[in-house]
């Protein structure tokens, strides 16, 4: 290596290196979270929420036509919510027990293995790729030109995530109790647009394939008990990846608050949220 009086190649190339290995250490994580799921495969079917339906509503709103992908589909929480709607959805996710109870809670939806990196679909075959709650695990900079290769032209791309809605009060104790790992910033509607605004860009500066997001809020809830909630946080990724001694420490902090407020101390309580949306079109 060539070196100056002032060291400044050696330092531009020590925060290359620094660059390079922060980049690893956040794909490692994403992997690691992203992976942690399929062992709560059955957990995640019975406890995560579906989508409010206004909101897949404005996401396919500029779609030029019916063929839609959910892409990181999980259990089918969004697939269920497209297949209520009439649009032609085909399904694809990468962990095969999450695959596995789609497959069996919608037996007639074509569900194909693959990931966001690799979609095992035809160019230009399908008019709306949509990702509910795993847009965030994606590997832009691969999956950017793989959404925009199945995309028809002037396609879109939309990612959603139902949020709990912290503007109400036990709500807003309830994520201060939980923790991050449980209810983190993009799980909530005071951090969730900055959190998400960027989720279809590519990480290195790459072409973006996409043009300026729109973004949207609309009303949704989930029936809940304490105990159901519970194990709904649990099938949160911080919390899958979590040593089991903090894990159960956390969820035991969770279950003492909501045995301490009034709205959540007896009976089925209506957990306020909301789905928020990221809508892009494929230029």
């Amino acid at each position: 290596m060539r070196r100056t009086d002032d060291g400044t190649e050696q330092h531009q190339d020590h925060t290359r290196g620094r660059a390079l290995m922060e980049q690893k250490l956040q794909k490692d994580e994403r992997l690691l979270h992203s992976s942690s799921f399929g062992a709560a495969a059955g957990a995640y079917a019975e406890h995560r929420p579906d989508y409010a339906q206004a909101a897949v509503c404005w996401a396919l709103e500029p779609a030029p036509g019916p063929r839609v992908l959910d892409l990181g589909a999980g259990t089918g929480k969004l697939t269920g919510t497209l297949v209520a709607l009439g649009v032609d959805v085909v399904a694809v996710e990468p962990d095969p027990a999450m695959l596995a109870e789609l497959r069996r809670g919608l037996p007639a939806v074509r569900a194909l293995p693959g990931s966001a990196e690799a979609i095992p679909l035809p160019d230009a075959s399908v008019d709306a790729v949509l990702s509910g709650n795993a847009m965030h695990w994606f590997d832009m900079d691969v999956a950017g030109p793989e959404i925009a290769r199945v995309l028809a032209p002037g396609g879109v791309l939309a990612g959603l995530w139902n949020v709990f809605d912290d503007r109400v009060d036990w709500v807003a104790g309830l994520a201060r109790v939980s923790g991050s790992a449980s209810i983190g910033p993009r799980d909530v509607p005071t951090s969730w647009r900055a959190e998400t605004a960027g989720m279809h860009l590519p990480k290195t500066g790459g072409d973006a394939r996409f043009d300026s997001p729109e973004q949207a809020e609309f009303p949704h809830g989930q029936r809940r008990t304490a105990d159901s909630l519970v194990a709904t946080l649990a099938t949160k990724a911080g919390m899958l990846v979590m040593p089991e001694q903090e894990r159960e420490a956390a969820l035991g902090r969770t279950r003492a608050y909501l045995a301490s407020r009034l709205e959540t101390a007896d009976g089925e309580f209506t957990l306020p949220m909301l789905t928020g949306v990221l809508r892009v079109r494929r230029l």
